[in-house]
């Protein structure tokens, strides 16, 4: 790529967002940025304690992770968000024009399997339910790739990778 894309690793909890981002960044040369660590601390507890987020308590973290973004454009980076509604990603699209989301999807046995080994981890396995209810896929018109995450973590970046190399270059602003 001549000029690389800032790429948006989305997905509900335990789909990998935090083990596929950083191999994605290396695989493509770029800095990651880990997207939990945008969150301010009130949302942190909330979620800690089992209470799903409201909209309004995304908004800062949404518009922290597009300020990172789009300091990174023409020179690309990977963050990991959840992003899971459509009106999450135009927030994003809007501090950050051109980025590209890699939707991280898999069948809910196997991300609450995933989830339930994870440990230290502030998202508990019984908000899953409530992620799955809010995302909204990608729809035609919004650039990204959707990605399975059967297999292991090579193999899911690989065909990361692979779709985003499909992708059409990012416009220069």
């Amino acid at each position: 790529m001549n000029t690389p894309h800032v790429v948006v690793v989305m997905g509900v909890a335990g789909t990998g967002k935090t083990t596929i981002g950083p191999l994605l960044a290396a695989r493509l040369g770029v800095p990651y940025a880990e997207g939990d660590d945008f969150h301010p601390a009130a949302n942190i507890a909330k979620m800690s304690a089992g209470t799903p987020l409201t909209d309004e308590d995304r908004w800062p973290w949404l518009d922290a992770i597009g300020r990172w973004a789009d300091g990174r454009a023409g020179l690309g980076g990977v963050v990991s968000c959840s992003a899971l509604k459509r009106s999450y990603r135009d927030r994003l699209r809007a501090a950050a024009p051109g980025l590209v989301f890699v939707h991280l999807t898999g069948d809910r046995s196997l991300i609450a399997d995933r989830m339930s080994h994870r440990q230290g981890h502030f998202m508990p396995t019984a908000l899953l339910d409530s992620q799955f209810a809010t995302l909204q896929p990608l729809a035609a018109d919004e650039a990204g790739v959707e990605v399975d995450v059967e297999g292991g973590p090579e193999q899911i970046t690989e065909r990361a990778t692979s779709a985003l190399a499909a992708l059409p270059e990012p416009t220069a602003r």
